[in-house]
């Protein structure tokens, strides 16, 4: 029964990711939220006018760039391991 205890005692709980894996969680999130605000917006007040800047360049091109860069940075940070050797 002692042995046991022993054995209990010497398993150290840790957590699955380290401090490296949520700093680039975070920045991956921060990249998400920059392409959405991006992406927002360039409607128009009245319906029965047509605003052409729905379909500008940094609404068609460079938010839905910047939230799939920050999607792949989440997946990135969710693979990375931190105790891995350096060899």
């Amino acid at each position: 029964m002692s042995k046991n205890n022993k054995v209990e005692q010497q398993t150290k709980q840790e957590f699955i990711f380290q401090k490296k894996n949520y700093t680039f969680m975070f920045v991956g999130l921060a990249f998400i939220a920059l392409g959405f605000i991006l992406m927002s917006g360039g409607g128009s007040d009245d319906p029965n006018v047509f605003n052409p800047e729905i379909y500008n360049f940094r609404r068609i091109r460079l938010a839905p760039t910047l939230v799939l860069i920050g999607l792949g940075i989440e997946i990135y940070a969710i693979l990375l391991n931190p105790h891995k050797k350096k060899a």
